[in-house]
């Protein structure tokens, strides 16, 4: 029998950075609490992935019928709260982000 290769998975620089288009933004996800309020170290398996974060990138905005571009609520650098199950989960080096539409952010933490 011949020996199957594994394909090596590709990890994109680390100085690479990426212009999301349309309406889509990049999100940063912030870590997840490692231990409860009552001192009590959780497993990686019972840590649930925070759904907030902090904006990498912004798109242009929405196209209009008229051909012009809504500019964005939001913009590079705001810590947002954001639907769980929202957008795709991409890395870039080691930093693992999130892209998705403007319309899955829930609010804007001040």
């Amino acid at each position: 029998m011949a020996k199957k290769k594994k394909a090596k998975k590709k990890s994109a620089p680390a100085g690479m950075q990426i212009q999301p288009l349309g309406e889509r933004v990049v999100i940063e996800r912030e870590e997840s609490e490692t231990t409860t309020s009552g001192g009590i170290v959780l497993p990686d398996s019972a840590q649930k992935k925070p759904a907030r974060g902090t904006i990498v990138s912004v798109g242009d905005g929405k196209l209009l019928d008229d051909g012009t571009r809504s500019p964005l609520q939001v913009t590079k650098g705001d810590r947002v709260l954001f639907s769980s199950y929202a957008g795709d989960e991409f890395k870039i080096g080691d930093r693992e982000l999130i892209l998705l539409r403007e319309e899955d952010i829930l609010a804007v933490i001040v």
